[in-house]
């Protein structure tokens, strides 16, 4: 048996269930895994099936295959159909500056077969990195940034994603901003970790900001790359309690932390198709 995970939206309405049911049962497939979700404001229909079939030839001949089934039976709705076999891993394009501890974590739970993707490589604007790459068998390509190269620069990122048949680019501590164009070409395929507030400490030294104002809650939010900097579709959150005890130094500790953890969580939802675009928001399946 081979399984696949199928991810379908469109706009609600009645009888979708049943033509992708009846598509999936003309198959003789075996649902192990079902989540959906209608948003009553966009009237976006959304859901994800993770099931079992017999396996015929190649997995990517049959996810064609059962991808036309699918699409001919719900044609009427006009969906955005995607399959993928299980065993068919997604591929992350890793890009990183001088913090390590994202790449860190990352790397670890890749090695451990804790995060279901496959990293072909890692890219920075420095070398300071390299090392821990190289470290776990990862190729570490540099790719210095100006202002004046950053056009050429983020061109040989798009030949690298091309390349290497990249899924999905995650921007562990990378520390530039992204050209409108790079965001425009790879939507919802570009996952970014940042410190995450209330309020909102913008700009340098965030961590001596929040504690100058005396914060009781810090933490991390990884989202979408968008345009608009730092207000693309949010994927995951995490937050951690502090007090008046916390240093600057403290703080920065705690904050690495739950950007960790919140970074790994949102890749592992990538990874698993569990990640819908609804507009400027996210449909999460857990």
């Amino acid at each position: 048996m081979q399984t696949f995970i199928l991810t379908l939206r469109c706009q609600d309405g009645p009888g979708i269930i049943h033509a992708v049911s009846g598509a999936l049962l003309d198959l003789g497939a075996n649902v192990l895994e079902q989540a959906q979700f209608t948003d009553e404001e966009s009237g976006l229909f959304a859901m994800r099936t993770r099931f079992e079939v017999e396996s015929q030839g190649g997995a990517g001949q049959q996810a064609s295959a059962i991808h036309e089934a699918i699409a001919e039976r719900a044609a009427r709705f006009d969906p955005v159909i995607g399959v993928r076999a299980v065993d068919e891993r997604r591929r992350a394009l890793v890009m990183v500056s001088k913090y390590d501890h994202c790449l860190v974590d990352l790397l670890y739970r890749y090695e451990i077969g804790e995060l279901p993707v496959d990293i072909p490589l890692v890219v920075s604007n420095h070398e300071d990195c390299r090392a821990i790459a190289e470290r776990h068998g990862i190729p570490f390509v540099v790719l210095p940034v100006t202002a004046e190269t950053k056009a050429d620069q983020e061109r040989a990122v798009l030949a690298l994603v091309e390349e290497h048949d990249i899924d999905v680019i995650v921007l562990a501590r990378y520390m530039q901003v992204l050209s409108d164009d790079l965001c425009s070409r790879l939507p919802g395929r570009i996952i970014n970790i940042h410190h995450s507030f209330l309020p909102g400490f913008k700009g340098a030294r965030p961590y001596h900001q929040a504690h100058a104002r005396g914060v009781k809650l810090i933490g991390a939010t990884a989202h979408f790359v968008t345009a608009d900097l730092d207000e693309g579709p949010i994927i995951e959150q995490g937050v951690q309690r502090v007090d008046h005890a916390d240093t600057p130094e403290s703080l920065a500790e705690i904050g690495r932390d739950v950007e960790r953890l919140v970074l790994a969580r949102a890749v592992r939802l990538f990874a698993e198709d569990r990640i819908v675009l609804d507009g400027s928001r996210t449909i999460v399946f857990g």
